[in-house]
């Protein structure tokens, strides 16, 4: 096998000049100072918010303009020029519509011109060409290449290059050209993009959040519970598919479903209408300028309502059917006492508010009603059958894991179920204990297992899919409980308090960070854990850095929704050769109003940890990878060439 495989490289490097070159070129490559890492988390369905983010690379492209032109530029003018990196298309538009005659836009394309390309100069300092003339638009690589690589030594083509650009305005390509070096610029500054979870839920497009990902030149995902919730639901877990159904109806986002994945949402709102009324604690939350209309709103609130009832029920069938869950206190619809509109929980009794358990029946709560059963049949048959939705649920799958190890940090949308005293929880499954690291891939096992195998809707692994949105010891979600049906119905705030996993608070202890990195094999002395999903409440002085440093919590409310609790829009991480710097973000208005006046919407970077010396490419994954390569191509050599 192994001769074999040397065979066929060998039809690529057909002399021995050609291995040669490529074993020098790697080599070369892993002294080469690391690339970029973005680090962004709980975007919620945010992609306005997302996309300024990623075109400003969290101020990278911002640092790299100022550095290069802060003695030459007024500051006004640093702000204009780093817009039109942002959004070219638009900001063109703007600028030519300012210009009352031809010569003067002409004075100021070639000046953007020669701006930009130094600028692409300085992105690209530490890449080399091949990987920059990959990054290059293909209408302009040869342009953008004699451009980038003249030099003013001898003045014997100083007429040549002045014709290019010249050529390129009156020619009409200005436009183009601009706006493919901004798109280059964006590309430059960030090597490599990390999504720590939850893309899915709450804000209104995170199609179009998955649509960027997928063009994205190079990305991983950290899957949050929301996202393994659509998963679910892709992969044939009924309960997974209601759970996004109902939040989509929580937060009027009920488009997603219907008109951007085209799931048929008919037969479930006639169910609802022939059910169910009105009903103030199904009412959507409104969080955009876009309110329904009241007739619109009531639809919702029925099939809210709808979906919610057929979801209580589908997950007590769960319940029963996996002893080992341990989640017999969540069968709540048989803790209800119909008669009195009162259910006991842990041996309180609590009164029943804003019910409509019409079709639910006492003596067998659990059981679907015939229409709902072939509701769920239908829904279910149409999102497995959704193009668009294949394409992005694969995508996930594709670029996805429960967590990561990268550069030697451990990336983790939730968190690692622990004891009180830091230990790693255990959790029994099929007679058999997992804890810790093992625990997380028999998770990530029944996922990937669910998802190739879409027929089988009521297995073992579908089920799991479901216990990480909810389970105790699921490292999704991380709490004793969801309390989704006390909220709906018990006014005491007391019960819906859900109680974090120990890991919450044993997290600020460097200590536990450092145990954790070692389960996972990796350097406590050099690592760091990555986390996400709980939004870090800064408002009230809470820190994103924990655990001297060892622990950097990035969800800082992307989403609208949990930004009054924490004060601010979101955190990023940047990871480049000289350390780690975290970005707190300020609320984002809109595209138009950064357009309009120049402003970015960055606050404050805080330092988290620098490398006492410049970290080369050697010491990444992508080296590791380049090293395997060398060694390979080594193997080849002494095959074909040295024998």
């Amino acid at each position: 096998m192994h001769t074999k495989y040397l065979d066929l490289l060998a039809q690529e490097y057909d002399s021995e000049e050609k291995v040669v070159t490529e074993i020098i070129n790697l080599k070369a490559i892993l002294n080469l100072p690391k690339g970029t890492e973005h680090f962004v988390s709980d975007l919620h369905g945010e992609y306005q918010a997302f996309q300024h983010v990623l075109r400003n690379g969290s101020g990278r492209v911002k640092e790299k303009i100022t550095d290069l032109f802060k003695d030459v530029l007024p500051e006004k003018e640093i702000d204009e020029f780093a817009t039109l990196v942002y959004y070219p298309e638009e900001k063109i538009k703007l600028i030519k519509n300012a210009f009352d005659n031809k010569n003067e836009l002409y004075q100021w394309y070639n000046q953007i011109i020669e701006r930009m390309i130094k600028l692409i100069s300085y992105a690209s300092s530490k890449y080399t060409r091949s990987k920059l003339r990959k990054a290059l638009p293909d209408q302009f690589v040869y342009i953008i290449e004699e451009l980038l690589y003249k030099t003013d030594d001898f003045t014997n083509k100083e007429s040549y290059y002045t014709k290019i650009v010249q050529q390129i305005i009156s020619l009409g390509q200005a436009d183009k050209l601009i706006i493919g070096l901004a798109y280059t610029t964006q590309r430059l500054v960030v090597d490599h993009l990390h999504v720590v979870g939850d893309i899915y839920d709450r804000g209104p497009e995170p199609d179009r959040i998955m649509d960027t990902l997928i063009n994205y030149h190079s990305v991983d995902i950290q899957w949050g519970n929301h996202d393994v919730l659509w998963i679910g639901a892709f992969a044939g877990s009924k309960v997974c598919l209601a759970n996004i159904i109902r939040i989509c109806a929580r937060y009027n986002n009920l488009e997603i479903i219907e008109d951007v994945y085209g799931i048929n949402l008919r037969p479930l709102l006639n169910l609802a209408e022939k059910y169910y009324d009105d009903n103030p604690a199904f009412r959507p939350k409104i969080h955009s300028d876009e309110k329904p209309s009241n007739h619109e709103r009531i639809q919702i609130t029925k099939i809210h309502q709808a979906i919610a009832i057929i979801q209580f029920k589908l997950e007590s069938s769960i319940i029963k059917r996996r002893s080992y869950f341990n989640m017999s206190e969540r069968l709540l619809l048989e803790k209800i006492d119909y008669d009195k509109n009162e259910i006991t929980i842990h041996d309180q009794t609590y009164p029943l508010e804003d019910t409509c358990f019409t079709v639910v029946n006492p003596q067998q709560p659990d059981q679907l009603l015939e229409e709902e059963e072939q509701v769920m049949e239908k829904l279910l048959f149409s999102i497995q059958h959704s193009e668009k939705l294949s394409r992005h649920m694969n995508f996930l799958m594709k670029k996805g894991n429960l967590y990561l190890k990268y550069n030697g940090n451990l990336l983790i949308h939730g968190c690692i179920p622990l004891d009180e005293k830091g230990n790693m929880e255990k959790m029994m499954i099929e007679n058999k204990t997992y804890a810790g690291r093992d625990l997380l891939d028999v998770f990530e096992h029944y996922l990937r297992h669910a998802f190739a195998h879409p027929e089988e809707t009521d297995d073992l692994a579908t089920d799991m899919v479901w216990y990480l949105w909810t389970g105790e010891y699921s490292s999704l979600f991380g709490k004793r409980a969801m309390t989704t049906f006390e909220r709906y119905f018990i006014k005491d705030k007391d019960i819906h308090k859900e109680k974090k996993n120990p890991y919450y608070h044993l997290r600020e202890k460097e200590e536990t960070c450092r145990n954790i990195l070692t389960e996972f094999d990796l350097n406590p002395d050099q690592g760091h854990i990555i986390n996400g999903h709980t939004p870090v409440k800064e408002i009230d002085g809470e820190s994103p850095i924990k655990a001297n440093g060892k622990m950097i919590v990035i969800d800082g409310g992307f989403s609208k929704a949990y930004q009054s609790k924490t004060g601010i829009a979101g955190y990023t991480l940047l990871y480049n050769s000289y350390g780690m710097q975290l970005v707190a973000h300020k609320h984002f208005n809109s595209k138009e109003h950064v357009l309009l006046n120049g402003t970015d919407v960055l606050s404050v970077k805080r330092l988290v940890d620098k490398e006492l010396e410049r970290k080369k490419v050697l010491e990444t994954n992508v080296g590791e990878e380049l090293l395997q390569e060398v060694y390979i191509l080594n193997s080849l050599m002494e095959y074909r060439y040295m024998n």
